[in-house]
């Protein structure tokens, strides 16, 4: 990004030092220039993603909290700062962990993936009766998520008929979910790859559609153990081990996502930004 001067209609770009300003936020002398032609000034903050943020000293701290099963409140309350500030950093640190994301994709995957493994997590949106689905998929060779996408689905078995009576039609957003998963990683995954998944009836369109020659095989879901909050299988060997594995530190780092928790997700837009900061931090922190 080039600094420019700050005046839309001069044609000028010759700026020249004028001085430095303290920046208090963080402690900084930033330096200043001006527009020989029109005399606006302007500075090298506006050359950073956090220009006008008074508290960008605690963002990477938000980072690290919020994927370590930390509360809004608790973050709030351990960096001496309001909730609400809490909230739109999380939104900010998720739209730069989305560009992040696809800039460390197509640098890691220049050499396109092998082998995937993919499902769906289930979770909910402030009760049981609205459940919510995280399609996901993982490189088993690499333990990098490729994709986390978040869609809406109907309540099933015995609350469907009390949630169609209390909040009406809810849409089935899985198909969804899948497709912008797929055109996601269909980028850096090799149309021969390995491809795994449970016997989920829906997968297997969606396969054949985006990766027609890949070698795909189904395994059908085995019980639940209690370790890895119940992601983890009762079998000797898990043959989508990976994906569960995943789903498990998922529940385990994610607050909003642990199966019995007072934090719930309010809002699906900010539980994806969440999703997108824990790809970056999963992928650059927590495997190699």
């Amino acid at each position: 990004m080039k600094l420019t001067c700050p005046e839309i209609s001069c044609q000028n770009q010759t700026l020249t030092k004028d001085g430095y300003y303290f920046r208090r936020s963080d402690s900084k002398y930033i330096q200043r220039y001006k527009c020989k032609l029109c005399g606006k000034r302007t500075s090298t903050a506006r050359l950073s993603a956090c220009f006008g943020q008074n508290k960008r000293t605690v963002n990477h701290m938000i980072e690290a909290l919020i994927c370590s099963k930390v509360s809004y409140r608790r973050i709030a309350l351990i960096l001496n700062i309001d909730k609400k500030t809490v909230a739109r950093k999380v939104k900010f640190l998720g739209i730069q962990a989305r560009a992040f994301n696809a800039n460390f994709f197509k640098e890691k995957y220049k050499v396109k993936a092998s082998s995937i493994e993919f499902d769906d997590l289930i979770t909910k949106e402030r009760t049981k009766m609205l459940p919510l689905t995280v399609s996901a998929a993982v490189d088993p060779n690499t333990r990098c998520i490729l994709s986390l996408e978040v869609g809406k689905i109907p309540a099933f078995g015995h609350l469907a008929r009390e949630s169609r009576k209390k909040y009406g039609y809810r849409p089935n957003e899985m198909p969804r979910t899948l497709e912008r998963m797929f055109d996601k990683i269909k980028n850096f995954v090799d149309e021969n790859a390995l491809i795994k998944s449970d016997m989920h009836q829906l997968y297997s369109n969606f396969v054949e559609e985006y990766f027609p020659s890949a070698d795909y095989f189904q395994f059908k879901s085995n019980k639940g153990c209690v370790a890895g909050q119940g992601e983890m299988k009762k079998t000797i060997k898990d043959p989508i081990f990976y994906i569960n594995h995943t789903f498990a530190m998922l529940r385990d780092n994610i607050n909003r996502l642990v199966r019995r928790s007072w934090c719930v997700t309010q809002n699906i837009e900010m539980l994806q930004y969440h999703l997108e900061i824990y790809i970056k931090f999963h992928n650059t922190r927590l495997v190699k």
